[in-house]
């Protein structure tokens, strides 16, 4: 049988909760009696409390939980994701806190029971689709929680870290839009559940279920308007996934047309990438250049010269971990929005000369 807290209790002939306190609350016994327990317990091979049990006697576990849609791999791959969980994480570092990864997968009731059964103290939504449903379910179990999106129906009470994802794709769009592009595509990845890759036809930007692909489009379709190009005038692109090789595959077949777009703004400088890549590969010197917008602004966007939207992700990270582990005392301080800024680079000029 595995040795007992009771165990130690009897061989050093104190009493259970002197034996609990050991380990739970050090500074109620000298440290002559505390040493004693220790060496005891190692002796005889006991571990320890249990820190499921000890963490229910508590009332909290010690770890908050970061929801997000993709598999469990895009949080240590996609580089906007690496930084908001590096500013997450030096949150938590100063609070003693750990983080608890939980992606969501695409199955509703699969996902209901990951965000049902992960032990954490709170949650910060990151990453994840139609988020509705995934808050209500949170809500039910009656921890806090954070959104890096702003929610149209938040209270006072909510708490989110964001950015005005439609003002600052507007900024980037007009920019594009008075360069004189007219005839344009905006590249998403997962626009729509299940959507194949390539051209897509969607009836206006909040057809897209994904807050942050909705507010991005919206803020493209606005700059477009008011130089007078209708959103069906506008190409959509779906990517497959949020990475290079996905965004190369969607947009090929529409660059390699005989009328392809002068711009392409994408919904990441991942994606981005992914279109540069593609018209790196099958450049024509007789074919007129592409413009090329991202949105992240990460470390290789400034290598390659790309034109994007920049935005604290670091910040973002940390400032979500912060509005949990040390929540404002005034709860509208608890809807925090970030600045971001147009940064123009080589990959946006002038629509070329036919």
């Amino acid at each position: 049988m595995k040795p007992t807290l009771q165990a130690v209790a009897d061989a050093v002939g104190v009493s259970r909760s002197t034996v609990s306190n050991a380990y739970s609350r050090p500074d109620q016994l000298s440290a002559e009696l505390r040493r004693r327990i220790l060496e005891t317990a190692q002796r005889i091979g006991y571990p320890g409390p249990n820190p499921t049990a000890r963490s229910l006697r508590r009332g909290y576990v010690g770890a908050i939980g970061v929801l997000f849609e993709p598999e469990l791999s895009y949080a240590f791959t996609d580089p906007f994701a690496v930084r908001f969980l590096a500013g997450v994480a030096a949150a938590a570092e100063r609070h003693g806190t750990s983080l608890l990864l939980v992606p969501v997968p695409p199955d509703e009731a699969a996902a209901r029971r990951a965000v049902e059964n992960a032990a954490v103290d709170g949650f910060c939504v990151y990453c994840v689709g139609d988020e509705g449903w995934v808050v209500d379910v949170l809500r039910e179990r009656g921890l806090p929680i954070v959104t890096t999106v702003p929610r149209p129906d938040a209270g006072p009470a909510d708490r989110y870290v964001g950015i005005d994802e439609r003002a600052a794709a507007r900024s980037i769009a007009a920019h594009v839009a008075g360069l004189g592009h007219r005839r344009v595509a905006l590249l998403g990845d997962g626009v729509l559940p299940g959507a194949a890759p390539g051209p897509l036809r969607l009836a206006g930007p909040d057809d897209a279920p994904h807050p942050t692909t909705h507010g991005r489009f919206a803020g493209f379709a606005d700059a477009f308007a008011e130089v007078g190009v209708d959103w069906s005038e506008l190409t959509v692109l779906n990517a497959a996934d949020n990475n290079r090789a996905a965004a190369a595959a969607a947009v090929t077949d529409t660059l390699a047309a005989a009328d392809p777009p002068t711009a392409v703004l994408a919904t990441s400088d991942v994606l981005a990438l992914g279109v540069l890549d593609a018209l790196a590969a099958h450049r024509d010197a007789g074919r007129p250049s592409v413009s090329v917008t991202g949105f992240d602004d990460i470390a290789e966007a400034a290598e390659v010269g790309l034109t994007t939207v920049r935005q604290p992700a670091e910040e973002k990270g940390r400032i979500a971990a912060e509005l949990l582990l040390d929540p404002p005392a005034e709860p509208t301080a608890g809807h925090v929005l970030l600045p971001t800024a147009l940064v123009v680079r080589s990959t946006t000029g002038p629509v070329p000369r036919s």
